[in-house]
């Protein structure tokens, strides 16, 4: 349980204590600043502690703001502070230089926690201050002012704005109106039983997957049934979302199983379709194979666009101002969000045609759709990126480094050839696209799929891949890099699968993408949570993006028939033997900072 030191006796009729033990507090009065710091001692030191002015008015939701999330080390509102441990040394010596000589111990204005919170923060701890709105949070100086607050406070419900404050502000058009103006409501309920937001995203994969399952059956009731699963699904990941907000129950392993399940739910539903297609006699694992990597490669784009831009100095262009102006137009904001087609509006679609058609026309529609959000996002990327004057920072090229992926065959032609080559703006992402067009372009269009020359390819692929990450990646283009790079790796398993005529290597490439896919999203994540990407033993143990294209198109040319497909799902189980043992070892175990999605429905 966390500790509440209150600066004094509560005035008669206050319910201070009663809002914090809610919160789940054990409360401490202590006058004064050295009585503050006795407790503070006493308290042991894996806790977090809150100071709270024992004259508080104000919302027991602006206290739970204030004193129980756990993303931040330190965080205050007027008249109340807390301490993560990791802060609470800098606590105790704000609190021992307020009781100074010059200071009674039971000093009739408390401990101010607003001084407090700023001498931490002098210390150079990140002191987090919620945004209130219309919450009150507030110490009163005589009896007259605490009656205008506590009826400000009166007038305000609480619960009503704790709910709305549980919804996402910058949601897709079909989230927004079709799922959180009850999804909110389920979340309160969850939290009033006890949930957790992990059970209820754990509900959420196995609701997807039933729904997969359904369609896997072929039948037009299974189909109907995986369309209303699928939006059951939907409903529930919203839901552990907003459970998370309303109780502010974030957690590292939280915020992994939230990113992760969401693409294992998508792509497991695309693997049911094309179960269920098969049973009716139509093979679409193509077309599934091909909405998998388009959309990951999409996601790839929107990771290496943030990662490079997010902490860029001098970072304005026209094209940002232009779209910010459509921000402010109401038609405009809904109609730019539904473009992009994302979560929310690509589940909905496929839920409805996965009821109302075949999986081929399911594939046919969301492939079209994707490319045409991929285009419009990327090109205005580009844009952006063409017209702003930023300078990217060594940790954003660190980070699309980690994201390229590169393995042993590119780090080597890296240290040689890409040394020597020399560094210009859009160096890089003319040699990544020459290393793709190097790999797809002879297999693909030149009809010598499955033969030693396309491991050559392959090998150039690698030696060219090497050269375009030589140098650090600050050009205004370079978070293209590895995109290009999954859009080659990724083609380059589906082209060889669909032009080989090996039973089932379809379904076993799907897999192996699907493996090699989960990586790269791993990878992501724990570069947004701020612990860097997987260990480099791991990406050299999986070959690197270059190194599995050169193994598939070796396998291609050593094995065909059957072969082929055993290749390729000895590959894909390897790799997911690896990969997800060390991330669930590192997610588990992991003293990374809690996290959790703040800015809306990914593309």
């Amino acid at each position: 349980m966390s500790t509440a030191i209150l600066t004094g006796t509560p005035p008669a009729g206050s319910s201070l204590e009663d809002d914090l033990r809610s919160l789940g507090f054990d409360v401490r009065p202590a006058p004064g600043p050295a009585g503050a710091a006795a407790a503070l001692a006493a308290v042991p030191a894996a806790e977090r502690v809150a100071l709270v002015d024992h004259r508080f008015v104000g919302h027991v939701h602006a206290l739970r703001l204030a004193l129980t999330d756990p993303r931040f080390p330190a965080a205050a509102v007027t008249g109340a502070l807390t301490a993560q441990p990791e802060a609470r040394g800098a606590l105790a010596r704000a609190l021992t230089a307020l009781a100074g000589p010059d200071r009674t111990d039971a000093a009739a204005d408390g401990v101010p926690a607003d001084a407090l919170a700023d001498r931490i923060e002098a210390e150079g701890v990140a002191v987090h201050r919620p945004d209130l709105g219309v919450l009150v949070a507030a110490v009163p100086e005589d009896a007259d002012a605490r009656d205008k607050t506590l009826a400000e406070t009166a007038a305000v419900d609480d619960e009503a704005v704790r709910l709305r404050s549980a919804v996402k502000s910058r949601d897709g058009f079909f989230t927004t109106f079709f799922i959180s103006p009850y999804s909110r409501y389920v979340a309160r309920w969850c939290a009033r039983r006890g949930l957790t937001p992990n059970q209820v995203t754990t509900a959420s994969l196995l609701t997807a997957l039933i729904a997969a399952g359904c369609a896997a059956t072929g039948t037009r009731p299974g189909f109907v049934a995986a369309g209303v699963l699928l939006i059951a699904s939907f409903v529930l990941d919203c839901t552990d979302g907003q459970l998370a907000r309303y109780s502010l129950q974030y957690s590292t392993l939280g915020a992994w199983l939230d990113a992760t399940f969401d693409r294992a739910k998508e792509y497991a539903y695309y693997a049911g379709l094309a179960l269920g297609a098969a049973r009716g006699g139509d093979d679409v694992w193509a077309l599934a194979l091909g909405a998998m990597v388009l959309q990951t490669c999409r996601h790839v784009v929107d990771f290496s666009f943030n990662e490079a831009n997010h902490d860029a100095t001098a970072n304005t262009s026209p094209t940002a101002a232009l779209s910010d102006k459509l921000d402010s137009v109401g038609w405009t904001v809904w109609a730019r969000r539904m473009i992009v087609l994302p979560i929310g509006e690509r589940w909905a679609l496929i839920a409805v045609l996965t009821a109302l058609t075949t999986p081929r026309v399911v594939f046919v529609v969301l492939l079209i759709g994707c490319a045409f959000a991929a285009c419009y996002t990327t090109a205005g990327r580009v844009l952006r990126s063409l017209t702003r004057k930023a300078r990217r920072t060594d940790r954003a090229a660190q980070a699309l480094a980690d994201l390229a992926d590169s393995g042993p065959l590119a780090e080597l032609a890296s240290r040689t050839l890409g040394r020597s080559m020399p560094a210009r703006a859009y160096s890089a992402p003319l040699w990544a696209v020459i290393a793709a067009a190097v790999l797809l372009a002879g297999p693909l269009l030149g009809g010598n799929a499955g033969t030693w020359r396309a491991v050559l390819q392959a090998v150039a692929y690698a030696v060219f891949a090497g050269v375009a990450v030589a140098h650090p990646l600050k050009g205004p283009l370079d978070w293209l890099v590895p995109p290009v790079f999954r859009a080659a790796e990724y083609g380059i398993v589906l082209g060889l699968a669909a032009l080989s005529d090996a039973p089932g290597a379809l379904p076993a490439a799907f897999g192996l993408v699907a493996a090699v896919a989960y990586h790269h999203y791993d990878t992501v994540y724990r570069i947004r949570g701020g612990t860097g990407a997987p260990p480099h033993w791991l990406v050299r143990a999986i070959g690197g993006h270059e190194g599995r294209a050169v193994a598939v198109t070796a396998a291609a040319a050593l094995w065909h028939g059957r072969g082929f497909t055993i290749a390729l799902t000895v590959l894909a189980a390897a790799i997911t033997l690896l990969v997800l043992s060390e991330s669930i070892r590192f997610w588990v175990s992991a003293g990374a900072p809690a996290v959790h999605d703040e800015t809306g429905e990914p593309a």
